[in-house]
């Protein structure tokens, strides 16, 4: 499955905070200066959220920014998307 996501870093933990459409608005403990840590802690997260291993959450587009194309292995599709249906 394929997402997009919109980081907002620098948060007091890391929460999915809603969904509009199919993209996905995640808070992340991390700080924003540092991409690639910012970037681990996504992957660590979403996999955690998503019931994955974190070796099957890859950052297609966006590695630098705050909107990233975000692809979700390790599940069947149906699972995802129930995941992804239950987010308000």
């Amino acid at each position: 499955m394929i997402i997009k996501v919109r980081v907002i870093p620098n948060a007091d933990d890391n929460e999915v905070v809603s969904r509009i459409g199919s993209v996905l608005r995640v808070r992340l403990a991390s700080g924003s200066k540092d991409d690639e840590r910012l970037n681990g802690t996504l992957r660590h997260y979403l996999a955690e959220y998503f019931d994955v291993g974190a070796g099957s959450v890859n950052i297609l587009r966006g590695a630098k920014g705050k909107e990233k194309t975000v692809e979700i292995l390790g599940r069947a599709e149906e699972d995802l998307r129930y995941v992804m249906e239950s987010i308000p």
